[in-house]
Formats: C-alpha cells, structure tokens, sequence
C-alpha cells in the first residue's frame, strides 16, 4: 500500500512523496492529494491516507522543498517560499497524480494553510473536489482570542528573529514542529492585515488562481482550534476560494466523542469513526 515516488518540481527540484494505493491504478474511481499545513512534513498524514487508501481511495502525500524528506542539505540560506510550494510543488504533485490514475476522479484534500497553497496551483482545473480541514490565511486576527497573543508573539516576533539569526526558522531546535524556509518563515511573519500580502508577481498569479478553483468542497471548522477559526475559514473561502460550491461543518469535540481536536487532531488515531467515516462518506458519495 505504501510506496515512495520521486516527484519533480515544475522549476525542476526533486521532492520527496509516498503514494498509498490498495487497488490497481486502472480501477481506481477515484484518487486524492494531500497538500499539508505549512512546515508539516508528510507523514503526520499517513494513518488517514492509509485508511482511506485502504477504502478505495488512492492518496498522494509529498514533501514541501524544505520540509520533511524534501530538506536540502543545508538550510542556511534556502529561501523557499508558499509561492514555491504553490506554484512548483503542489502543480506537479497534481500533474503525476492524473498521469497515474488518467480516468479517476481526483480530489484535492488539503489541512491548513495548505487550503491557499492548492488553491494557487497550477493544473487545479483537474480537480473537480475538495476536503479542506481547518484551513486557513494565517491572519493573526483570526486566531482564537484566547491564543491570539502567544501564538502572534511566536510567530511574528520570535520566528523572524530566529529566522534572521540562523538563516532558517529552527522549529525543531525549539520544540515547534519542523524547520521552516527562510522565505516561508518570513512570509508568515509579515503577515499583518486580513489581506494576502502580494509583493511579488509569483504571489499575486497564485492569489488569481486561488480565485479561479471550481467545483464542490466540503470545508471543516473545530471548535477548539486556536488557528483555524469558524472566521478564519470563512475568511479564505469568501476572500480567496469564493468560486467552489462549499458545505460547511463545523464540530465540537463533543460532537465526535473526542476530549479534544483541535488544529491537527483530525488527523490522529481515535478519530476514524467520529471523523474520517463520515468524509469518507462524502468522498464515496
């Protein structure tokens, strides 16, 4: 079920992925990309590609360049950006997708931030669905009150400092996740209004694509999460992915029987049956 592929950027890169497949490639109906939260490396998605792989859905996970398996050897000074991730990475992720799987309905699943990254690809007009899992702008305004303050001192003071000292964000060094590159990490710092910052030409033909995605999503807002607001979901779906026919549910812990869930605990064990049956469903639907 579980293989690894060598994908190739559009600007050339090499990154890293892992296909998850439990049927022959011609009979899939239907295959899915999993395009992670920024600075998460794949394989905090591998128990829910697996058991949807398992139930008929092939699924795509990759490396962002500079995360994960896709890390280059020296992150000093590597200055990859969500345009990058966006316009390069995630496009040819959804160009091997459909060359493997050329008659299967292909969705789009995407956590986080990585809602605007998919978004802002290329070739997304062979997407014809989504599942968006708390994503998000990263807009410190729309953080959940109670965390507001922490979070936007961590990610706007203490990350562009750390960032400019060592040349890359030491996430790991520090107990927060993965590295990020210098370019990710100082484009999420800068962040200071509702609106996407377009500073470059790459940036502002992503922000145009995100407007262009088509089809049928189904969005999820938790209640308990600090990033991924019921307004800061609406604020990417009504600002940025305003084309796409959305279902919206938003659930509360409680709802699914889970003591908590918050940004990422849709993806953890203990959440098969409250959560991923039901989007399955959708899926299969």
């Amino acid at each position: 079920m579980e293989h690894d592929v060598q994908l190739t950027a559009l600007d050339g890169y090499r990154l890293s992925a892992t296909l998850y497949d439990a049927v022959p490639d011609a009979e899939a109906p239907r295959a899915a990309l999993l395009c992670g939260g920024g600075g998460l490396p794949a394989r905090v998605y591998r128990r829910f590609a697996a058991w949807l792989a398992a139930r008929g859905t092939p699924v795509l996970t990759f490396d962002y360049r500079g995360i994960g398996r896709s890390r280059p050897v020296r992150m000093r000074g590597f200055r990859a950006g969500a345009e990058d991730w966006s316009e390069h990475d995630c496009a040819a992720a959804i160009a091997w997708l459909r060359a493997r799987y050329p008659r299967a309905e292909l969705i789009g699943v995407a956590h986080s931030i990585g809602g605007l990254i998919l978004g802002g690809a290329l070739h997304t007009n062979l997407l014809s669905r989504y599942l968006l899992v708390a994503v998000h702008t990263g807009y410190y305004g729309d953080y959940h009150s109670r965390w507001r303050w922490p979070m936007t001192l961590m990610w706007h003071g203490v990350m562009p400092a750390l960032t400019g000292m060592f040349g890359y964000f030491p996430g790991r060094a520090i107990g927060m996740g993965s590295d990020l590159p210098a370019g990710f990490a100082l484009e999420w710092a800068g962040r200071r209004t509702p609106a996407v910052a377009i500073d470059n030409a790459r940036v502002g033909a992503c922000m145009e694509r995100c407007r262009d995605v088509r089809g049928r999503a189904l969005a999820l807002v938790f209640t308990d999460d600090g990033f991924a607001t019921g307004h800061g979901t609406g604020r990417l779906l009504k600002d940025r992915l305003s084309r796409l026919q959305v279902e919206l549910r938003v659930i509360a812990p409680r709802d699914a029987g889970l003591p908590r869930i918050g940004h990422f605990g849709f993806f953890r064990a203990g959440a098969e049956q409250r959560l991923w049956q039901p989007v399955h469903d959708w899926i299969a639907g």
